[in-house]
């Protein structure tokens, strides 16, 4: 049976569709019957990470195969960079010339810049086309693979080119996150503490209470958390799919000075949870300086955090050119950036009131 027992990990109503988020322990080999469970009768057009030829991305091909599907494969570069106009391009001469049509679909396999860029390329090819998330590192299965947000960066910033476009099926094997160095997996918790920061207080005491076992995947408290996680963002989309409400912007918590620091750095010194946390730092300082949360709250959040081996700060990065990033963020409205920071433990709002000066003081203390 598809999606049996407890690897149903959420369900995401959107008004694309309805699709299933699968977790658990070799799910790739059931990658073909998934997707014909998922009304997908077209060929899979495989695009992944080079990083993991042949083993990760030739295992999707071999399930789409055994299941009766045709398969043709693509890979791409690792690396933020490859997120942009000219990859999507590469794409797109290789869907012609195989004569993609509408019925096919595409398949991402790798981490949240390969699911944002084969999601970008489905969702323009032919006026979009269906695709499938096989998200290979810990951030892209907690929070890129979900959602249907799919985007190329530019020079002049990250994701500001883009569309909502949900994928068909999200199938996340765990044992994908078995072969990932210590500072990928930190940089994937990241995303995951974030969750339960904003909107669930239990994860959030999950997460300080069993750091070490879950660092370390030991147990099933890791996978639990995975999929809890999942839940959370599978609820929130499901809620407010095109972030026009002010429950979907709350997953923004730490990106606004985040996605600043990638695009000030080139998207080269940190990996994207390693902003996000610096990002976060920034966000609880903004915060409590506003006095909507202690320093309790503060310590609470630096503790974590360091615990999962993740930066606090970036020094050295410019406070001006990283002020005139945040700027450019995609949540201001009217000139004002709207700012997601919290109230409390698994408690988060949105205020369009902080004073630049304000900010621009915390980022001096960030990058010092």
């Amino acid at each position: 049976m598809t999606g049996a027992g407890n690897e149903l990990a959420a369900t995401v109503r959107t008004s694309q569709g309805t699709y299933r988020v699968l977790v658990g322990s070799g799910l790739i080999t059931r990658l073909g019957e998934e997707v014909k469970a998922s009304g997908l009768d077209g060929r899979g057009f495989v695009i992944g990470d080079s990083a993991l030829y042949p083993a990760s991305v030739r295992a999707a091909q071999d399930a789409l195969e055994r299941a009766g599907i045709t398969s043709h494969v693509m890979t791409i570069p690792s690396g933020e960079q490859v997120k942009s106009l000219d990859t999507a391009r590469h794409i797109y001469a290789w869907l012609a010339r195989l004569r993609a049509e509408r019925r096919d679909f595409l398949v991402a396999v790798g981490g949240g810049v390969t699911g944002d860029l084969v999601g970008y390329a489905a969702a323009t090819w032919l006026r979009g086309v269906p695709f499938v998330q096989v998200p290979t590192s810990l951030a892209a299965m907690v929070d890129a693979s979900l959602g249907g947000k799919v985007a190329i960066n530019l020079p002049e910033g990250k994701n500001l080119v883009g569309a909502f476009h949900q994928p068909k099926l999200v199938l996340q094997d765990v044992d994908f996150l078995k072969t990932l160095p210590p500072r990928e997996l930190n940089s994937g918790w990241a995303e995951a503490i974030k969750h339960g920061l904003i909107l669930d207080a239990d994860l959030l005491a999950m997460f300080e209470r069993d750091a070490e076992n879950l660092k370390a995947m030991r147990g099933e408290r890791w996978v639990d958390a995975i999929r809890r996680s999942v839940a959370i963002k599978a609820e929130v989309v499901s809620s407010d799919e095109f972030e026009t409400g002010e429950t979907r912007i709350l997953l923004n918590y730490g990106h606004t000075t985040g996605h600043a620091l990638e695009a000030v750095t080139g998207y080269g010194a940190f990996l994207h949870g390693e902003a996000v946390a610096i990002g976060m730092s920034a966000a609880i300082r903004i915060a409590h300086r506003m006095g909507m949360v202690a320093g309790e709250l503060v310590e609470r959040q630096d503790s974590l955090l360091r615990r999962f081996n993740l930066p606090l700060r970036a020094p050295g990065v410019p406070v001006d050119k990283l002020l005139a990033a945040t700027r450019g963020d995609k949540k201001t409205r009217g000139g004002a950036i709207r700012w997601v920071l919290l109230e409390g433990p698994g408690k988060a709002t949105t205020r369009r009131d902080v004073p630049e000066k304000l900010v621009r003081e915390v980022l001096v203390e960030i990058a010092g």
